[in-house]
């Protein structure tokens, strides 16, 4: 697994819509609030980059978004969320995102055998979607403490 380890700050501003995953159903809110996230995108034509990030975070919250091509505010009714990550785990998990929840297990368990302490939040970036399984990629960011 090549983890790297970043210690330079992200900066990522997203719009999208947030929840709190019922029964720890972290996938399901998550498809949920990107699926009305993406209505309101394609309905209102709001240019964006076109890329789902997902944000896992204290207290059983999700956050699903993509990142606009300029930055609005109240753009009809879209949350934003400012993310500062200072120093993470990125690790590029290509196929099945069937795969992702034991590819984040295996990365988990990787950076602590490494000595480091992973924090919430947890970032998902999807890349441009493609029908072959094997093809698509995901971006796995780790908050490190």
């Amino acid at each position: 697994m090549n983890i790297e380890i970043i210690t330079q700050p992200l900066h990522l501003t997203i719009y999208g819509y947030s929840g709190v995953a019922l029964n720890k159903d972290y996938a399901g809110m998550a498809f949920q609030l990107m699926d009305r996230m993406w209505k309101t995108i394609h309905e209102n034509e709001i240019k964006n980059k076109g890329l789902n990030i997902w944000v896992y975070e204290a207290d059983h919250k999700v956050f699903a978004g993509v990142e606009l091509m300029e930055d609005l505010q109240n753009v009809l009714g879209l949350e934003s969320k400012h993310l500062i990550l200072t120093k993470y785990a990125s690790y590029k998990h290509i196929g099945s995102y069937k795969l992702i929840k034991q590819a984040g297990l295996k990365m988990t368990a990787e950076l602590k055998g490494q000595g480091y302490t992973t924090i919430l939040p947890y970032v998902e970036i999807y890349g441009h979607w493609t029908n072959d399984e094997a093809k698509l990629e995901t971006e796995l960011l780790m908050s490190l403490q």
